[in-house]
């Protein structure tokens, strides 16, 4: 009985020594990483938990300069790295659960559990990530050069016989699908140099031959005279018609007058002329281009193609009829654009001569051969300027003057004109078009040190009359011619004379 009882406090004894033991183990646990145990590539073992995160740090940061191609379909590329695609270390959480290991049961499963550690190992997954942003912005700016677009066939008029020029196939960066592509590609990264193709879209050129070589008929043609304009004028007229003659436009497509005739500038082959700003004629280099628009927007009428946008001037044009103009004006976001309504393309033929400008609008014709249309200009309301407007300029000689004409302002609508062989079957407004009243304006010259002359020309202008202005002005001019014919001593008479007769005058007024 005896040796049971000690055998039995023994068991306890040592029972409860297994238990404070283990009790006090778990309480102070290692805070160093067990042996065994890594991320990736990277051994951590035996290291505390700041240690290996600093470890693990350094190597993604040690990725950032690792090189990533993104490739073109022409096999161009542009090299990007791994920072810049905005590389992170995404599962920071297993330091924590590494440290864990084997700090769990009572000491001999904890033993087993490390000892199983030292000779097996834990390897841990690095997981990076990166910023679809970042990635986005890349493709965006740095991989927009690898877009060729597409070159649409194109018609050419030789020896009066057309031609057809093929198309050249472009390729478009697929922005999204790109990124997705790169994303997939980080995911599944090596941790090298590498590379990725970009998707690249297939933009498709516009224009069968055999369509093209159907464009043969005539839809429009309007000619309109320029035989007033100076050089500087008819050059731009000339200019701008060049710059549109030999566009193709196919079915559905916008055609912007702006966009084919701009920039204006010098480069371009632009000169200074005179053209309307503000209810005044002033010198813009382009100056005449409306001419272009304008001709060209009557060819469109008769085609019937459809017009989109389409402004008048703010004055009236000599050379076509009130409401049949076409303004553009960079300054004031005017254009004149239409759209290819037809099922065929069409090409636009402008060319000048004899200082006429004409466009031929060649198409393939499906109107009833018996239907003609017509456009009629209808003058709703005319003002015509009441008087003069003068302005005198001190900085400019007596003699000098410089007139502006008058334009009559006027409201109108433009009538489009259907027949059907002979008979008149439709009429209705196309347009209605505003212009301003302009006076015949003159700037005059004052600057003199003759008080005479200086009081007959400020009396000439105020009549507001131009005509009697200049009359003051040949009035002076021939005085003076006729002063400079004379000698020294018919100059000295004159003189006299006046002299004479001033006295004479002082004398009748004093009473003597």
């Amino acid at each position: 009985m005896k040796k049971f009882r000690s055998l039995l406090m023994m068991l306890l004894l040592v029972g409860c020594t297994f238990l404070v033991w283990g009790q006090s183990v778990s309480a102070a646990p290692d805070d160093r990483i067990p042996e065994g145990v890594s991320v990736g590539s990277i051994d951590i073992s035996g290291m505390t938990q700041d240690e290996a995160k600093q470890a693990i740090s350094e190597y993604v940061d040690a990725l950032g300069p690792k090189v990533i191609s993104l490739v073109a379909a022409n096999g161009s590329s542009v090299d990007v790295t791994a920072r810049e695609l905005g590389l992170t270390w995404q599962n920071t959480e297993l330091v924590r659960e590494a440290a864990e290991l084997g700090q769990k049961g009572n000491i001999v499963a904890r033993y087993k559990a490390k000892k199983d550690l030292k000779y097996k190992g834990k390897n841990y997954e690095l997981v990076l990530s990166f910023d679809r942003n970042a990635i986005a912005g890349i493709v965006a700016e740095r991989c927009e050069k690898f877009n060729v677009e597409a070159v649409n066939a194109q018609l050419k008029r030789e020896n009066g016989a057309f031609v057809v020029e093929e198309g050249q196939t472009g390729y478009i960066v697929d922005n999204a699908a790109s990124v997705n592509a790169i994303y997939s590609y980080l995911e599944q990264w090596n941790h090298e140099d590498g590379s990725v193709d970009l998707v690249m879209a297939i933009d498709e050129p516009q224009g069968k031959t055999e369509d093209l070589l159907r464009v043969k008929d005539v839809l429009g043609t309007f000619t309109t005279s320029y035989s007033t304009s100076g050089s500087d004028r008819s050059r731009n007229v000339a200019n701008g018609c060049s710059l549109i003659d030999g566009t193709t436009v196919y079915p559905g497509e916008t055609f912007s007058t702006y966009d084919a005739v701009k920039p204006f500038t010098q480069e371009n082959g632009y000169y200074m002329a005179g053209s309307y700003l503000n209810g005044k004629v002033v010198d813009s280099i382009g100056g005449g281009i409306c001419q272009v628009s304008t001709t060209l927007y009557n060819a469109v009428l008769l085609a019937e193609l459809e017009v989109t946008e389409r402004h008048n001037h703010s004055m009236i044009v000599t050379y076509v009829d009130p409401s049949a103009d076409a303004a553009i004006a960079e300054s004031a976001g005017k254009d004149f654009q239409f759209v290819n309504n037809t099922d065929y393309p069409i090409y636009i033929e402008g060319h000048t001569e004899n200082k006429n400008i004409t466009f031929n609008i060649y198409g393939v014709e499906t109107r009833d051969p018996g239907r003609k249309v017509y456009y009629e200009s209808e003058v709703l309301e005319k003002r015509v300027p009441e008087q003069d407007s003068i302005i005198a300029d001190p900085s400019q000689p007596v003699g000098v003057i410089n007139v502006s004409s008058a334009h009559i302002g006027y409201k109108a609508q433009l009538w489009k004109v259907v027949k059907q062989d002979g008979a008149e079957v439709s009429r209705e407004v196309v347009n209605k078009s505003s212009y301003a009243m302009s006076p015949r304006t003159a700037t005059v010259g004052t600057a003199t040190n003759d008080p005479n002359i200086s009081a007959m020309i400020q009396s000439a202008i105020a009549t507001s009359n131009i005509n009697e202005v200049k009359n003051t002005i040949a009035n002076i001019k021939a005085a003076q011619e006729a002063a400079a014919a004379l000698t020294p001593e018919q100059l000295a008479a004159i003189a006299a004379a006046q002299a004479a007769a001033e006295q004479a005058a002082q004398d009748a007024a004093a009473g003597n």
